[in-house]
């Protein structure tokens, strides 16, 4: 049966190439527009490397702190390092909390005697290599009694590697200079997108020894820091959220001596909530974007629906006379109608694989301006590769859209097609 359907969809193909070459550029160019929505979405939300774990993230990028001499104001932004400790580092449900520097800082990076060249810097805690799941090509990440030290080593990535040292081998032990002060490289990982915002940097250093949770303010509770709790299973995400309340309650009791609290907003948030709260003292409505981006995937796909439907119709015209013949032969009408929409599907599929080859073919040349982040402090522009396109919700969501698009544009030629009298389609009338 799926055979013969093939076959009859090839053979409508070619009994009107015209028709077909518009009804398949039509669809194919829907596909296109709407996975391109999709794949923009999805590079934030789909996990890739060093991101692997997005599914089980939660966040806590920024925090909101008032003070009963305020009135109703309020400091938001990043936490102090002591804050994340006692709020978040202290829970006992996930399978690791990392602290870790709020952004990348631009940093002149030489070896003695050398010119200076810029990187991104990021500062972490030694956890932040347990949540995160970098790919070393020599050496190891620092522990946490060289976190506790502070002694000062780093984690570069091989685009540093190579241009410090021309190599990615070998160098492990090797001193180069950080904003003047000698560090040692510990090891190296491959390079990584900026599309992995949490994770993203050039060359990573203990906080300890870099000294960034030394910039703090009202009272020490702020900071530059965030903070990346990975769970054992998104099954545990309400009971993490229930502790981190608990700890909430707790320390704003503790600091409510000295007139503090802590507001934290409903955080921690999962992977795709995070990529929405740009700011600190706003809580983004998942629902409502949710509902605008099917509001956008329906007009994209009504539109070309609408225009492929009218062809549809017009290719079931020249097959009046056969559809009578099935008709008097037994064909029901929910049979004849399937068997339409089955093989329009064959020609939607053929028509949204070009679509979504296209697509990630655009999405990969056109990555530095399609995946623009803003507010972005990094030196390096955005890039993305097979890994991070090519996910298996991509092949997946394409599908639906095949077959979404396809009912909407055959659908309706298909009712009418069955409705036709046996008498009427044989002498080729559609009435």
């Amino acid at each position: 049966m799926i055979k013969k359907t093939i076959q009859q969809a090839l053979v409508q193909l070619r009994q009107s190439p015209l028709i077909s070459a518009i009804n398949v550029v039509g669809t194919a160019l829907a596909i296109f527009l709407i996975m391109l929505v999709v794949m923009i979405q999805q590079v934030k939300t789909a996990p890739f490397a060093p991101e692997s774990n997005r599914d089980r993230f939660l966040h806590v990028r920024f925090a909101s702190i008032t003070n009963s001499g305020w009135g109703d104001g309020s400091s938001n932004g990043p936490m102090s390092a002591l804050t994340a400790k006692e709020l978040y580092q202290s829970l006992r449900t996930p399978e690791a909390v990392t602290i870790y520097g709020i952004c990348t800082f631009a940093t002149p990076f030489n070896l003695p005697g050398q010119p200076t060249t810029t990187f991104d810097l990021r500062q972490t805690d030694d956890v932040f290599w347990q949540v995160f799941d970098f790919r070393f090509m020599d050496g190891k990440p620092f522990d946490k009694a060289t976190f506790d030290a502070a002694i000062p080593v780093a984690v570069v990535c091989e685009t540093v590697a190579r241009q410090l040292f021309g190599t990615t081998q070998g160098i492990v032990g090797k001193e180069f200079l950080l904003n003047h002060a000698p560090y040692k490289v510990c090891g190296v990982v491959k390079d990584v997108s900026t599309l992995a915002d949490s994770a993203y940097g050039q060359v990573w250093i203990p906080y300890s020894a870099g000294g960034l949770d030394n910039d703090r303010w009202n009272d020490g509770h702020m900071g530059m820091m965030s903070c990346t709790i990975l769970a054992k299973n998104r099954d545990d995400f309400p009971t993490i959220r229930q502790e981190c309340d608990r700890r909430l309650e707790e320390y704003n009791n503790i600091i409510s001596e000295n007139g503090w609290k802590i507001i934290s907003r409903n955080r921690p948030w999962d992977q795709e909530k995070n990529t929405l709260g740009m700011a600190a003292n706003w809580e983004p409505d998942v629902a409502a974007h949710r509902r605008q981006q099917f509001i956008i995937y329906l007009i994209l796909l009504l539109v070309p629906a609408i225009n492929i439907s009218s062809m549809t119709q017009s290719r079931l015209r020249q097959r009046v006379s056969e559809i009578g013949v099935r008709r008097a032969f037994g064909s029901t009408r929910s049979e004849l109608m399937m068997q339409i929409i089955a093989e329009n599907f064959i020609i939607t599929l053929i028509a949204g694989v070009l679509g979504l080859l296209l697509s990630v073919v655009f999405a990969y040349t056109g990555n530095h301006f399609l995946f623009a982040q803003p507010y972005s402090q990094t030196l390096n522009l955005p890039e993305v590769d097979a890994s991070i396109l090519l996910q298996t919700d991509t092949f997946l969501w394409a599908l639906f859209f095949c077959f979404v698009l396809n009912l909407l544009s055959s659908g309706f030629p298909a009712w009418r097609a069955s409705r036709i009298g046996i008498v009427n389609a044989l002498g080729g009338r559609l009435h």
